[in-house]
């Protein structure tokens, strides 16, 4: 019996992976006014003297997701989490190490984006079919479902503009999970929802996974990340703090961030 050799292993491990990240830094360039001392101030009213800085968002980030999976990412505001998921859905460049996505990425970053505020919610979720580059007999195809899990009512026709937040996130997340994603991006989208509709994603993302695609969330709701995440990552500062089971990393960033009687945090969803 032959052995499989090194390379055909690799690719054997890599086939069942979705993604993929690699030591990936991401800095943005950015200025800052210098102080000025009050006798330069006089001098030069209208002369500013300004600094660049570089502010590293991500440092050093690995991590890989296997196919199938519903992979949480946390932390504190400012934590480098969505310039993470934008990293991963092409929206910005690593500027070193590198991110590999094997499928189609559908990205619910926040809610809002790829629509048409003046468009009605009906011409929005063809707009977002179109979007994510499928034919438009498959978007016709699978409009009634999309429009009875989003349960706007007669909303679905009027502008996106007047919508609520709320009403955005039911748009949004229909969209997304029934337009045949392989790799789901969910950024806080969950949060916008009441609880039944909550309950309701949380049920599709469940049925996505058995369907082999694969699921990447962001969200301050712990309790979300536990009931459906497999594996979890900690960020913090840009910085990989901990990856593991969802209890396990949850559970380490309530007490070190001293968040374990904190109600929002811990949302009962």
């Amino acid at each position: 019996m032959t052995s499989p050799s090194a390379s055909e292993v690799v690719d054997q491990r890599e086939r069942e992976l979705a993604v993929k990240v690699e030591d990936l830094w991401v800095r943005f360039r950015s200025t800052r006014e210098k102080t000025p001392t009050l006798k330069k101030t006089l001098a030069h009213m209208r002369k500013r003297r300004k600094s660049n800085i570089s502010v590293e968002a991500l440092r050093g980030v690995s991590f890989e997701v296997p196919v199938g999976e519903v992979f949480g990412v946390i932390g504190l505001n400012g934590a480098g989490k969505s310039t993470l998921f934008r990293t991963i859905a092409g929206i910005l460049p690593p500027t070193e190490g590198r991110v590999t996505v094997w499928g189609r990425v559908t990205p619910l970053l926040s809610l809002g984006v790829g629509f048409n505020r003046e468009l009605t919610g009906r011409d929005n979720i063809r707009l977002g079919g179109l979007a994510a580059g499928l034919d438009p007999e498959y978007v016709d195809a699978h409009y009634d479902t999309i429009e009875a899990f989003a349960d706007i009512g007669d909303a679905i026709d009027s502008p996106m503009r007047t919508y609520s937040s709320g009403m955005f996130g039911r748009v949004a997340f229909a969209v997304a999970a029934h337009l045949d994603p392989e790799v789901l991006l969910v950024d806080e989208a969950l949060s916008a929802g009441d609880a039944s509709f909550r309950h309701k994603c949380m049920d599709k993302i469940k049925e996505l996974c058995e369907g082999h695609c694969t699921v990447m969330l962001v969200s301050h709701g712990l309790q979300v990340v536990k009931q459906l995440a497999d594996r979890c990552l900690w960020l913090e500062r840009g910085l990989v703090r901990l990856e593991g089971g969802s209890d396990e990393v949850v559970a380490a960033y309530l007490a070190d961030t001293d968040e374990a009687a904190d109600a929002v945090a811990m949302e009962d969803v």
